[in-house]
């Protein structure tokens, strides 16, 4: 089933194409949605929340890109809504002036295997993993985070610096091999 002729099913109400799609896209919405929350039972709900948007708003989607990626927009709103309204992000900082971020500071996280990675994103403090998920994952500049989640562009660099320094802490790399501790 095409993409189009999965979403005019879901359109029309159809509840097998609502499991189709649910079927297609469930397991890898679920990592993004373990990428943002602190447990697996989170991010069910998140998840769960998540396809409920998809069902009420499918009709939205132009069809101009593929629906995974705007399956994977809505979920990622969707957890962005769920930190905002559990208020885990009011721990993070402010500070007038956050230091230049250079993507090549990260160059030992570029070469762990995906699942050691997420693995110890999953352990980051909540602020520090939502803005390293957003700017170095889903690719968002500053002030897109700092719009979706009602802070400050430099509330969002402090915090993306701060993740590197914790990332930067918890990796060593030596002979191409990548241990964490």
């Amino acid at each position: 089933m095409s993409d189009q002729e999965l979403a005019k099913g879901c359109i029309a109400g159809s509840r097998d194409a609502q499991y189709y799609l649910w079927k297609q896209y469930s397991r890898k919405m679920m990592g993004v949605c373990l990428r943002y929350t602190d447990s697996r039972e989170e991010a069910e709900d998140v998840l769960q929340e998540g396809f409920i948007k998809v069902f009420e708003k499918i009709g939205q989607w132009t069809a101009s890109g593929p629906l995974g990626g705007w399956i994977r927009s809505v979920m990622v709103n969707t957890a962005l809504t769920h930190i905002r309204s559990t208020k885990k992000w009011k721990n993070t900082s402010d500070i007038e002036v956050a230091e230049e971020i250079d993507a090549s500071d990260i160059d030992a996280v570029s070469k762990m295997n995906e699942d050691a990675l997420m693995e110890l994103i999953e352990k980051m403090p909540v602020g520090y993993r939502t803005v390293f998920n957003l700017f170095a994952i889903e690719g968002y500049s500053h002030k897109e985070i700092s719009d979706a989640m009602g802070v400050t562009e430099n509330t969002s660099k402090t915090q993306f610096l701060k993740a590197k320094n914790w990332l930067k802490k918890h990796i060593t790399v030596s002979d191409k091999k990548i241990e964490t501790y």
